[in-house]
């Protein structure tokens, strides 16, 4: 049998499932042993209690049908009702009702009922329905039909619920105590993912492994490939600064040699070369240092996208700007200031250089934020988008590196920006201005 179904309503986190596994059985337990109790015990119990009953109402009817008239019957019960304990009555009746009552949950009842018609050698009613505490039973005789009334407590133990409640309270004790102690095992374990997700969204959250000796050892783990991490993204960047700076030093000095040159149309060529190469290496610098370890701070999100904005029109870029934010009390954002900044502005300047118009829209909503540019530009065929994303990817139909000393490292930034962040870079089609859509979503 195929069980798949179930899936959807199990519980999905690690404390669900282990106190499904734990109560499941509790549960079960309880079950297959109240059912045992009320077979075997309870329902044996009252069996038992109530053969007597049964075989005093076999005397009862004996000494009716022996009795010479109904006066003398009648005279006979008033006798014998003192010592059996019993109410007992003749009805001038030639019949019974037809069925027993009793209600669907009394369990101990339906034993009565069943001993008593097994012991009594005569038609009987028994009903248990209509007075909780007695047992209101009719027996048919020759003198007509003999009402039987006789305390419950007589045929059923008065208190058979007290071992049933007792494993109910008893289960669900132990059950408080081992949800308490599970909470403290799995306590870890979400401590541990906590600091991981932060990790991979850049931030570094201090944790001390705690609880079973698996769960400290992943812990320990843990912060070991954290530290090797840390330090390897630390040696490049240091490694990086000392590249950039070696670098730049020639650089500048043949930018300064190029400037002091007559205005000549190969020195000015020459001159742009020099500025693509400062702007490439600046490229691949910021690709490889990635800003992991910059601080995570909270930054106005709007804010920012209306600073890149500006900054951009002061360039000469046309870009409109348009905002969503469904909490206008906080427009605070966890994020990289330098490395978000850095990824829009990449795609802020794909856009331009690519196309004419510029969109860039902010939508801030309760748990996630969005920074989307669109652009009319020739856009990115949706089989090559993938691939445009990749480090050093260069399309032929839309970027080149003639084309403003693009090296294919843009939309790379902004994907491990977004990436850090624990977020991601979607492309598409713009639907407002034909071109390219690229959007950023990270979680708040």
């Amino acid at each position: 049998m195929n069980f798949s179904w179930l899936k959807s309503y199990m519980p999905r986190s690690l404390f669900g499932r282990a106190l499904l596994i734990m109560v499941v059985p509790i549960v079960a337990l309880q079950l297959v042993v109240a059912t045992a109790f009320i077979q075997r015990h309870f329902a044996q119990v009252t069996a038992q209690m109530t053969r007597p009953l049964a075989s005093e109402i076999n005397y009862l009817v004996q000494e009716i049908e022996q009795a010479p008239d109904l006066a003398a019957a009648r005279a006979a019960l008033v006798q014998l009702a003192g010592p059996f304990e019993l109410a007992l009555t003749i009805e001038e009746n030639d019949r019974i009702p037809p069925k027993d009552q009793v209600r669907f949950y009394d369990l101990s009842g339906r034993s009565v009922i069943t001993t008593l018609r097994e012991r009594v050698n005569a038609p009987i009613q028994v009903d248990l329905a209509s007075d909780a505490g007695n047992v209101d039973m009719r027996v048919m005789t020759e003198k007509g039909v003999l009402r039987v009334l006789v305390e419950r407590d007589r045929v059923s133990a008065s208190n058979p619920h007290q071992l049933l409640v007792l494993m109910i309270l008893t289960s669900i004790l132990l059950t408080i105590i081992a949800v308490l102690f599970l909470r403290n095992q799995v306590r870890p374990i979400r401590r541990l993912a906590e600091a991981a997700e932060a990790f991979g969204k850049g931030r570094s959250l201090e944790f001390r492994p705690r609880g079973a000796e698996e769960v400290r050892r992943a812990g320990n783990a843990f912060l070991s490939m954290r530290s090797r991490l840390e330090r390897q993204i630390e040696q490049r960047t240091l490694m990086l600064s000392g590249v950039s700076h070696d670098l730049r030093t020639p650089l500048t000095r043949l930018k300064l040699s190029l400037s002091l040159l007559p205005d000549e149309p190969e020195a000015a060529e020459m001159l742009r070369d020099v500025d693509d190469m400062e702007r490439m290496l600046a490229e691949f610098l910021a690709f490889a240092r990635g800003d992991s370890l910059e601080a995570t701070e909270p930054v106005d999100a709007i804010s920012l996208a209306e600073g890149l904005v500006e900054d951009a029109r002061r360039h000469g870029a046309t870009v409109s700007l348009a905002l969503r934010c469904d909490t206008p009390e906080d427009r605070q954002v966890a994020m990289r200031r330098s490395a978000m900044e850095r990824a829009v502005q990449n795609l802020l300047n794909n856009a331009h250089r690519f196309g004419t118009r510029v969109g860039l829209s902010v939508t801030l909503l309760e748990k996630t934020l969005e920074y989307t540019v669109e652009d009319n530009g020739p856009g990115i065929p949706a089989d090559r988008r993938e691939e445009a994303m990749r480090p050093f990817a260069r399309l032929d139909e839309a970027r080149s590196v003639e084309r403003g000393g693009n090296v294919g490292l843009g939309l790379s930034i902004a994907a491990d920006a977004a990436r850090s962040h624990g977020g991601v870079l979607e492309l598409g089609d713009s639907a407002d201005l034909g071109g390219l859509r690229a959007t950023i979503r990270i979680p708040r």
